[in-house]
């Protein structure tokens, strides 16, 4: 007869509506109930054979009998003698006294082992580090509930028998509460909420969770979103589960929309467009970005609740520092002549991406361009040269002519060249810095840090101004003032710049003025850093920049 010690009983009510339906057998509800601890259906057939299982009080001993619904079920299960050897690999212990321990488990580490896994696991550190673990039956001993290899985070482990028995049941009763941090594909909609999907085994792939259409187990998880990247390809979730389904924020997340970054079996198509940006995104992504947060129960011998905090690991929160980090869009202005487009092309020299308001508007004259279809639409095909293009003699006369003809050709040109504008910004997201020279910037109405965050104001003599346009453009001194005066004043334009230079000057001193804003602009975007690192620090959504995530233990009344 088998040792009452080494039995491990378990009961349930049989309910058809989420336990598979009516005709379910015996040994399939037990395997689909105990799924979570990796219980195979062979064991449960065994122990069922073996006169372990009730149904309404009585012996069972037919793996194959069909439940109606509203019996109460028993299982006892043998314990399996650990065998499992201990191993002298490092434990990040955050918490330990004679009944308990709490852990913050990295990334990586399989909780305990399993069928072709009997070393190498967080349970064979435990046992090096706790040989009392070894008093304890089962190939788990201390295991309260788990964690997946690549999440992170904290892990509540019993030191005693007594203690493992009362933290199981604390958890089966929901005392145990337990928040999580999720990096998530996209921006999912609204302020947070409830998932309560059922989850079971996925019918087609057996390793996976799914929703079901029918039966599954209860699941409930509480997200809310606390961040989104500044160009909306991910979102931190801060996650609360009231049930431990296997995979449940992952299943939970994906019936979103919205699976985790880094999971390749929950979003697989997110997942492989996410390493095709390559670089640090994708190198950082290589596990789920899942991190097990915060934790909180009542100590089982002391009574007192015991909370713990603890920042995800580096590779968590460097990606949200990558995500983070915006691009610095910044604007050129200038009167004509002043050498605006000089500055521009040093900073392209030094490997900025770079616009031209100028060169776009090229661009659109050209023929088939927007801008040459859409002045011939509002003008006559008098506003095109014969090769199709637009008739730039034409354009200037017209320009003098008249203050309206002026406004009309604005309100048809400007938004084309904004456009041209939002669609560089969007293809150089990722970039540090990027330069677009906009002559018209204050002069076009667009509002403050819509389309760029700081301007360059380049300064320059009226004398400098009129060589310059005289040799370059062949301009007089009449229409130079007129060019003029369809702009703000220069020292309008050049108080609302965030720096101005002066180009009375030679290349070299253009040059040398160019590089003090580049290293100018490196030093705003380090202080950017810094301080989005202050406040993931501040929300416990970092670790110090240098050595080990700080963990924080607090006692009933924090």
């Amino acid at each position: 007869m088998e040792n009452e010690q080494s039995l491990e009983r378990r009961q349930a009510v049989f309910d058809p509506t989420t336990d598979g339906g009516v005709g379910t057998r015996l040994d399939v509800f037990w395997s689909a109930r105990l799924a979570d601890l990796e219980v195979s259906r062979a064991r449960v057939r065994a122990a069922i054979e073996g006169g372990l299982a009730t149904v309404d009080g009585a012996d069972c001993r037919k793996p194959g009998l069909k439940l109606r619904g509203g019996e109460t079920l028993t299982l006892r299960l043998p314990q399996v003698a650990s065998e499992t050897v201990a191993e002298a690999g490092s434990l990040r212990v955050l918490y330990a006294d004679p009944q308990l321990a709490v852990l913050d488990k990295p990334p990586g580490l399989t909780v305990h082992p399993a069928p072709g896994l009997p070393e190498g696991t967080l349970v064979n550190r435990l046992l090096h580090h706790f040989p009392g673990l070894r008093e304890m039956a089962g190939e788990r001993p201390g295991i309260v509930h788990r964690l997946d290899k690549d999440t992170s985070g904290l892990l509540l482990v019993a030191l005693t028998e007594p203690v493992r028995l009362a933290l199981a049941a604390d958890f089966a009763a929901r005392r145990v509460h337990k928040t999580y941090l999720a990096l998530v594909h996209g921006r999912p909609d609204g302020k947070g909420g409830d998932i309560r999907l059922p989850i079971g085994r996925d019918p087609k792939y057996r390793t996976k969770m799914a929703v079901p259409h029918k039966g599954g187990r209860p699941a409930h998880s509480r997200w809310r979103p606390v961040w989104t990247a500044p160009d909306g390809t991910a979102s931190l979730l801060e996650v609360t589960i009231f049930t431990g389904r296997t995979h449940q924020i992952r299943v939970h997340l994906a019936s979103l929309g919205h699976p985790i970054v880094g999971d390749a079996v929950y979003g697989p198509h997110q997942h492989a467009a996410w390493k095709r940006r390559g670089g640090a995104l994708a190198r950082l992504a290589s596990r789920q970005m899942l991190h097990a947060w915060k934790l909180s129960f009542i100590h089982p011998v002391l009574k007192e609740v015991r909370s713990f905090t603890c920042p995800p690991p580096p590779d968590f929160w460097r990606l949200l520092l990558l995500l983070g980090r915006r691009c610095q869009r910044v604007g050129l202005v200038g009167m004509p002549g002043c050498g605006k487009s000089t500055l521009l092309a040093r900073f392209a020299a030094a490997g900025s991406p770079v616009f031209s308001a100028d060169a776009a508007v090229a661009s659109l004259y050209a023929p088939g361009g927007a801008g040459a279809h859409m002045l011939s639409r509002r003008f006559g095909d008098v506003a095109l040269a014969p090769d199709g293009s637009v008739d730039k003699a034409w354009l200037l006369a017209g320009m003098r002519g008249g203050e309206k003809f002026r406004r009309d050709v604005m309100e048809l040109i400007h938004p084309l060249v904004k456009g041209e504008l939002v669609a560089f910004a969007e293809a150089h997201i990722r970039e540090r810095t990027i330069f677009a020279e906009v002559p018209l910037l204050f002069e076009s109405g667009w509002p403050q840090g819509e389309m760029v965050d700081m301007v360059v104001g380049v300064r320059c003599g009226m004398d400098q101004r009129r060589k310059r346009l005289a040799a370059g453009r062949g301009w007089d001194d009449a229409l130079i003032d007129r060019m003029d005066g369809w702009q703000w004043a220069e020292e309008a334009k050049l108080a609302k710049c965030r720096f101005v230079v002066d180009n009375d000057g030679d290349t070299a001193a253009l040059n040398a003025q160019a590089d003090r804003i580049l290293c100018e602009l490196a030093r705003l975007r380090r202080e950017d850093l810094q301080a989005r690192h202050q406040w993931l620090i501040d929300q416990g959504y970092a670790g110090p920049r240098r050595g080990v995530p700080s963990a924080s233990p607090s006692g009933a009344g924090d």
